[in-house]
């Protein structure tokens, strides 16, 4: 938090200094900007207006039982990056005019936990600011509940011990569009998981394929040897695309952990997500391994603040 609020600090004795330059800037080049975008849609314009929404993956790929690690447990790094994206929401609502305001951030679930107090804890962790309810106790509660919330779901979801799996798959089916797309606003999903997708009511297969990828599903199709490339594509081998038309949506995948049973596994893992966001139409994406918060949150941070 500190090191966010020196930014805004700096930012504002940026913003003062450079406004003057910035207006005539855009005076000189607004005639020709206007030729340059007049065969461009509306809809490629990318609002100030945040729409963020997170999509966590509470399969067993957080057991600390089942995949430790002694450098930092896969979960308590799935909490330092929601953190990480809290925080630069809240830079971005810091930078801008009251009268701007009008962004939110939100929490999800595919399916839904079968435990009552995580669903309402997730019910806490959804915001939506505008200039009749931002204030500085508002943001302030945001921050909190961002630093404990996240912890208390992962924390119920081990001690359950039941891991029935992620279905993102179906999220992007059923709910991508109503849930995450609003009109106007820059939309940005941010996935938690592993990489592998497996879902025990959701096995589908169309030729090679599927709504699955799990180290066992990569092995038996022999996307294990070097010359996995040529044959993903020669033999179509891919997810089905679970919808069309997300040209709104900037999709950003944290966590990737490839089975250290394959080394082609992370290239296998980045292939299918890649083609399959391509396929739905996302134009901005970026996906990374499960790495240090530390190392991640910048990376976090430019995805986010991006202009």
């Amino acid at each position: 938090m500190i090191r966010i609020m020196i930014k805004l600090v700096f930012l504002s004795f940026a913003i003062i200094s450079v406004s003057c330059a910035d207006e005539k800037k855009e005076q000189e080049k607004s005639i020709a900007q206007e030729k340059v975008n007049e065969n461009i849609p509306k809809e490629t314009e990318k609002s100030d207006d945040l729409n963020i929404s997170i999509l966590m993956d509470l399969s067993d790929r957080i057991s600390p039982e089942k995949y430790p690690n002694p450098t930092m447990e896969y979960y308590e790094r799935d909490v330092a990056y929601i953190n990480s994206i809290a925080e630069a929401f809240l830079f971005k609502i810091g930078n801008k005019r009251i009268n701007q305001i009008d962004d939110q951030i939100q929490v999800f679930f595919e399916p839904e936990p079968q435990n009552r107090e995580i669903n309402k804890i997730s019910n806490r962790l959804k915001f939506s600011f505008d200039k009749t309810n931002v204030s500085k106790e508002a943001l302030d509660g945001l921050h909190n509940t961002y630093q404990t919330a996240p912890e208390e779901i992962y924390k119920l979801a081990i001690e359950d011990d039941n891991y029935i799996g992620s279905d993102t798959w179906s999220f992007f089916k059923n709910k991508v569009h109503d849930y995450t797309i609003e009109e106007g606003k820059r939309n940005i999903l941010i996935i938690l998981t592993d990489g592998y997708l497996f879902h025990i009511n959701n096995k589908r297969k169309e030729q090679n394929r599927t709504t699955y990828l799990t180290p066992e599903y990569v092995k038996t199709i022999g996307l294990n040897t070097q010359n996995w490339e040529d044959k993903v594509q020669s033999e179509d081998f891919g997810f089905i695309p679970a919808t069309e038309n997300l040209e709104n949506l900037e999709v950003l995948i944290l966590g990737i952990n490839p089975n250290e049973g394959n080394q082609y596994a992370e290239d296998v893992i980045f292939y299918y997500w890649s083609e399959w966001l391509e396929k739905m139409g996302v134009k901005h994406y970026d996906i990374k391994k499960a790495d240090l918060p530390a190392n991640l949150d910048e990376v976090i941070e430019r995805f986010i603040l991006a202009a």
